[in-house]
């Protein structure tokens, strides 16, 4: 097992299973709230994640920090193959109430002796680790460039403030929407990853993960936008509403996500059409505005696409990486 962390007024412990999930979501919501992300987590999306997690087991990849017995940070470790190599991961939540404590950079210590522990059992060629910070976390970024991590990409939230005034774009007449079926699910799945091969950062999907993708808690087919052609699925968008943000913040935003194209259809206007008819069913719904999270040097110009379709960034992260 890896050596706890000593740090003073701190102590540290590992994971405890579910009866932590609550303390797990309550800290995320705090950390997010720091760096004005808009995220609240619940026990229902720890659980659809960590009930599935892959290339990570908790019971010895899960540290908490605790203050007078109160969980108030903690992070996990995992590594995935990715084409650049073997990329070993990690997340880190603070409450910010217990900032500048050095909770920080003793979870961050403790995350990469623990991937080094892992990846000396990994007899391959190039290593890296990996931290994904949201741009406004400035003590975040300043602690992971000190460590020497690199930026390598660059993700996005974008939002539409309003579903009005949404332009008119028609699907190829080859391709059609139809309702989702319950059979049809599994096969909507994997025809998102596999559109997802040439993206930076893809990783092959297991069937936890295709487990955890059902267990989401605001997973609605019925919000979804599939476009079929005679050999399957075209393109995709699998809208959600994140009720638990939505109340929280007093709004009515939905998401507009997991946008996808089969290669066959590139360049041919099929998520543009898709995204509009989702935007479409979002307000029926009761939604007055939609979001997206997009990477923003996506290969088939994603970015681009959302901002010609009044999507505005509204806050950005940096993936850093460093040679193991």
């Amino acid at each position: 097992m890896t050596a706890l962390p000593k740090l003073d007024g701190v102590d540290f412990r590992m994971f405890r299973g579910p009866a932590d999930y609550p303390d797990l979501a309550r800290i995320i919501t705090a950390s997010a709230r720091g760096e004005g992300d808009e995220r609240v987590e619940t026990v229902e999306g720890i659980a659809s994640g960590y009930d599935h997690l892959v290339r990570c087991d908790p019971q010895r990849d899960l540290l908490v920090a605790e203050v007078d017995g109160g969980p108030v940070a903690y992070s996990r470790v995992w590594w995935d193959d990715e084409a650049d190599g073997r990329i070993y991961k990690f997340v880190c939540f603070v409450d910010p109430a217990f900032g500048g404590r050095g909770i920080g950079t003793a979870l961050l210590a403790w995350n990469e002796t623990r991937l080094g522990e892992i990846a000396r059992d990994h007899d391959l060629g190039a290593k890296f680790v990996q931290a994904f910070i949201g741009d406004a976390n400035a003590a975040a970024t300043a602690l992971v460039r000190g460590a020497g991590y690199e930026p390598g990409t660059y993700m996005a939230e974008m939002v539409r403030p309003s579903v009005d005034d949404v332009p008119d774009y028609q699907l190829p007449e080859e391709l059609e929407i139809r309702p989702v079926r319950e059979e049809d699910i599994r096969t909507i799945w994997e025809a998102d990853m596999e559109a997802f091969k040439d993206h930076w950062g893809y990783v092959e999907p297991t069937e936890a993960e295709y487990e955890r993708f059902r267990a989401y808690p605001y997973l609605d087919p019925t919000l979804w936008k599939i476009a079929w052609d005679d050999e399957g699925v075209a393109g995709q968008v699998k809208s959600f509403i994140d009720t638990a943000q939505n109340d929280e913040h007093g709004r009515k935003r939905g998401w507009t996500e997991q946008i996808s194209t089969a290669r066959r259809w590139r360049r041919k206007g099929v998520a543009k059409a898709l995204i509009v008819e989702s935007i479409r069913e979002l307000a029926a719904r009761g939604m007055t505005e939609v979001a997206l999270g997009v990477h923003t040097e996506n290969p088939t110009g994603a970015y681009q696409l959302y901002e010609s379709l009044g999507y505005e960034i509204t806050r950005t992260w940096t993936t850093y990486r460093k040679r193991l």
